[in-house]
């Protein structure tokens, strides 16, 4: 949450003030609009800065009341937010179909989770001689993952590892 300045902490000479009500008090000198403040029992908050010739423009209200709003917002919405995590299931460029399918199941929980999940091969020794052999594998697990993932990222070689990423797919209305 951004600090606003209040009160004497703001140095400007002229401010265009607004009421607590939204009433336009228009342009006045700084100690008008700390008299008006005073008098009405509220907070001179600085909501923008001067630009072009125009005046930082000041509101009239609770400030005490305003962060306490702000904080309450700010946990609701961080709340409701969902994190998405990235799940690995390490493949082999020797894997047999039976733990295929294992890890394939396991990868349709992540999903249904809501977690993305990247399939990853790391080639080994001779491996590295035949790349496509474990480009193949990781499609064959995509496949067998079905259409409950879609693909974000293409089986792809970075050095000596083969990965690709998946993510929940989109639900149909």
């Amino acid at each position: 949450m951004r600090e606003l300045l209040i009160n004497e902490q703001i140095r400007d000479r002229e401010v265009r003030l607004i009421g607590d009500d939204g009433t336009q008090y228009g342009i006045i000198s700084i100690q008008e609009a700390r008299q008006i403040a005073d008098e009405k029992g509220m907070d001179l908050c600085k909501v923008n800065e001067a630009r072009d010739n125009n005046p930082a423009t000041c509101k009239l209200m609770d400030y005490g009341k305003y962060r306490y709003d702000q904080m309450k917002k700010e946990k609701e919405a961080k709340k409701n937010q969902k994190v998405v995590e990235i799940k690995e299931i390490r493949l082999s460029a020797v894997i047999d179909i039976g733990d295929m399918t294992r890890l394939a199941s396991q990868t349709q929980k992540f999903i249904a989770e809501g977690n993305k999940v990247k399939a990853s091969i790391r080639l080994k020794g001779r491996q590295q001689a035949h790349p496509e052999i474990a480009v193949d594998i990781v499609k064959q697990y995509i496949e067998l993952v079905g259409a409950c993932a879609v693909v974000e990222k293409q089986p792809m070689q970075e050095g000596r590892n083969i990965f690709a990423v998946l993510a929940p797919a989109p639900v149909k209305k």
